[in-house]
């Protein structure tokens, strides 16, 4: 099948099939008029790097992930500690998601939200680095 009916049934854009093709994660056949085409064994491949993205993998992870997927005597240890890595990154990005969440409730409180042009948010996002972030000064 062709790139566009490709991206419709992994719910890829064009651009991104393309640029996975470009980066060797995938690898389209092509038609005797050099056109890509994508077999089943693409879409699967494709269809993997969707769902892997969408859970956060890097495409260095994904890389592995399709390796592992094509490897027959891949041991499932090693599927599930790519996935353990995932998660523990995933955990540390919603710690610092909460620190922000916390730092932004923080400025939002200290502003008097009125007519008064004084602002403790532009004042938080002005001063020295860090301040804004609950330094303390």
């Amino acid at each position: 099948m062709n790139i566009g009916r490709a991206a419709e049934k992994t719910g890829l854009s064009v651009k991104t099939i393309r640029y996975y093709e470009e980066i060797g994660l995938v690898d389209a056949d092509r038609s005797a008029n050099g056109y890509r085409d994508f077999g089943d064994r693409q879409i699967t491949q494709l269809r993997m790097l969707a769902q892997a993205r969408h859970l956060g993998f890097g495409l260095e992870e994904c890389r592995q992930l399709l390796d592992l997927n094509a490897d027959p005597g891949r041991a499932s240890r090693d599927v599930q500690a790519l996935a353990v890595r995932n998660l523990d990154a995933v955990r540390s990005k919603i710690r610092q998601l909460q620190t922000l969440e916390a730092q932004l409730e923080t400025l939002i409180h200290d502003c008097h939200g009125n007519d008064d042009p004084d602002c403790a948010i532009l004042d938080g996002l002005a001063g020295p680095i860090g301040l804004a972030c609950g330094a303390k000064p």
